[in-house]
This record gives structure tokens, C-alpha cells and sequence, in this order.
């Protein structure tokens, strides 16, 4: 995918050069989990992007977890991280990348009746309280990732610490139903789509969410680097206006339906699974893009307090919001 995507860029890369006589700024930005990452389908709309191929060219780039995106900033492979709460501190403040800004909200966790991640054990299993948990085995996507950490600080209010009292693993998300059903895990993350599978409800119960664990959050921003943003300003607005405008699209009822095909191509899997994509059962996104910040400065003081990052930090210090404030003055 990643691939067929670069070539698209480097094609619209001519295309734009020759039609403007400037080259487009690249962009590529970050995603870990299809749809609920919803830039993972941003080029299913890019027909709404006007922007695209003139003053900018896209390419979502799929990582494993938010914590390999650290690197990848670190070494100018994206140009816009989507860090989670849990891996902001560790790009800023452990690997020294104080040029980093938050320019806008992915989503959101835990608000109002919205989705929040569910910590998935058996129906038929022991678990049935977090303190049963001791000794067992739980699966993570990365260490140190938001879902990671918002389960151990579920554990951590129990009396529970990884290493001492339980066993952590890593496993993709596609992997960790058939894990959970062979007893070679005890805990799993569900978060969307996977949790939602009919296979999944058969045979698992949820144990607590991220909401229980940590309240609302701000679980994953956009970031750009503050020279890119010097540079490239004009270019990031363009984008994010796109961004927005295909967002409004995605969220409007009456595109639900192309919506949920555009899911099931995504994850190739049947259409009638993907019936909460974009409403109330998904996760929440500010239609603005606008990230909370109040949220988000709790979540970063959490992580430092369980020892993920070596300090914690003013986020709002870091935050370089006039971006997609901008944005949304143009769409209204």
C-alpha cells in the first residue's frame, strides 16, 4: 500500500510542478490503526482536497504503534508524527526533540458516550478483576504506547507493575483475538475495529476501558517540527484545510453509507461490520480538528508519574494551534 501511495505522490509531485512551476511540499503523515487513525482513509476523498498536488502532495505512512513514529520524526521520514499522549513526552523530552508542536486533534477518547479502548479477557476465563491479573500474561500493540500505558495505569491503581506481577507481549492488533481465544494471553486491547468483531463479542468480556483507567484524553495528536512549520506554513494550512473538509465529509450522516465501504475496503473485511464508523459508537473527533489540551496535559503527567518519560512538560508550550485555527476560518 505504502508503495502504490508513493507513487501516487511522486506522480501528482510532476503534476503540480509543471502546472504551478513550484514544487509541492511534501507531506507524509503518521497512522497506526485503519479508520480509527481516519487519515488512513483521507485518499478515498482526496477528490475534496483542492489543495492537493498544488501546494502539497500526501502520503500516509503505517506504522506498528506511535512509539516507532519517534524515530521516523527524529530521522525527517514523516513530516507529521500522529504521537499518542504516551509518546509525546518520550519524542520531546527523552529523545530531546524540544522542536516539536502539537498543529491539531486526531481523536479523542472517553468523551461523553463516545467509544473508549476496551481491555478484552475471556467470558469463560478466570479474570474476572483486575487484581486476578497478577501473575498472568497481557498483550500490548508497542511499549509505551497510549493503549499500553493507559492499561498499566489501570494495573498500577490496582497494585499491579509489569515485570514484578505480570507479563507483557507484543502482537499486532489483527493477532490478539486468536491469541485471547488460545489462552496465550490473558488481556487484550479492543480497540476499533477489531473490538467490534462479531467473533470477538463470542468469546470476550470487556475487564475495564482506557476511560476507567485514565478519564478522557487527548489519545492522539498531530505534531510537526518547528523548522517544517517555519517553512512550509502556507503548505500545512492548505493541508489541513483539505483535512478538515474531507473530515466534515466522513462525519456528515448522509455519507455514512459510502463511508462504511470505504472502511470495509480498507480492512477487507465484510460492510455490515463497520456500521459505527464516524457516529456516536466511534472514537470522538472535533470536527475543527482541535485538540484538548486540558486533556492531553493531564495524560503527559500521567506518564512521567508511571515512569514512562523522564519529565513532563507545559504542552500548550509546545502547541502551535493558529494552523488549524486558520483552517477552519476558511471552511466556515
Amino acid at each position: 500500500m505504502r508503495a502504490k501511495i508513493g507513487l501516487l505522490s511522486l506522480a501528482m509531485l510532476a503534476f503540480g510542478a509543471g502546472q504551478a512551476g513550484a514544487e509541492p511540499v511534501q507531506i507524509r503523515v503518521a497512522w497506526v490503526a485503519p479508520v480509527a487513525n481516519w487519515i488512513s482513509v483521507w485518499l478515498d476523498k482526496r477528490d475534496l482536497a483542492k489543495h492537493f498536488g498544488q501546494s502539497y502532495v500526501f502520503e500516509p505512512v503505517h506504522f506498528a504503534g506511535t512509539p516507532p513514529m519517534v524515530t521516523a520524526i527524529a530521522n525527517n521520514e514523516v513530516e507529521i508524527g500522529d504521537l499518542a499522549y504516551s509518546t509525546l513526552p518520550i519524542a520531546i523530552k527523552n529523545a530531546g526533540m524540544d522542536d516539536i508542536r502539537i498543529i491539531a486533534d486526531d481523536f479523542q477518547d472517553g468523551v461523553d458516550d463516545q467509544w473508549t479502548i476496551k481491555y478484552t479477557v475471556l467470558k469463560d476465563g478466570p479474570i474476572k478483576k483486575v487484581e486476578d491479573l497478577k501473575g498472568k500474561v497481557v498483550a500490548t500493540n508497542a511499549e509505551g504506547s497510549a493503549v499500553d500505558i493507559a492499561m498499566k495505569a489501570m494495573l498500577h491503581k490496582h497494585g499491579l507493575e509489569p515485570k514484578r506481577d505480570y507479563t507483557v507481549i507484543e502482537a499486532p492488533f489483527p493477532a490478539m483475538k486468536a491469541m485471547l481465544a488460545e489462552h496465550k494471553v490473558d488481556l487484550i486491547p479492543g480497540i476499533l475495529p477489531f473490538a467490534l468483531d462479531p467473533e470477538m463479542a463470542k468469546i470476550g468480556t470487556t475487564l475495564f476501558t482506557a476511560k476507567d483507567a485514565i478519564g478522557v484524553s487527548e489519545f492522539v495528536s498531530f505534531q510537526a517540527r518547528k523548522p517544517f512549520i517555519d517553512k512550509n506554513r502556507a503548505a500545512i494550512v492548505d493541508w489541513l484545510e483539505d483535512t478538515q473538509r474531507i473530515l466534515h465529509w466522513y462525519l456528515d450522516p448522509k455519507n455514512h453509507d459510502e463511508a462504511v465501504q470505504v472502511a470495509a475496503r480498507l480492512v477487507k473485511a465484510p460492510p455490515e461490520r463497520f456500521g459505527w464508523v464516524f457516529t456516536k459508537t466511534d472514537q470522538y473527533r472535533d470536527p475543527n480538528m482541535m485538540p484538548n489540551l486540558d486533556a492531553l496535559q493531564k495524560n503527559v503527567d500521567m506518564t512521567k508519574e508511571l515512569g514512562y518519560a523522564s519529565s513532563s512538560f507545559d504542552v500548550k508550550a509546545y502547541s502551535d494551534l493558529s494552523m488549524v485555527e486558520e483552517a477552519a476560518k476558511r471552511l466556515k
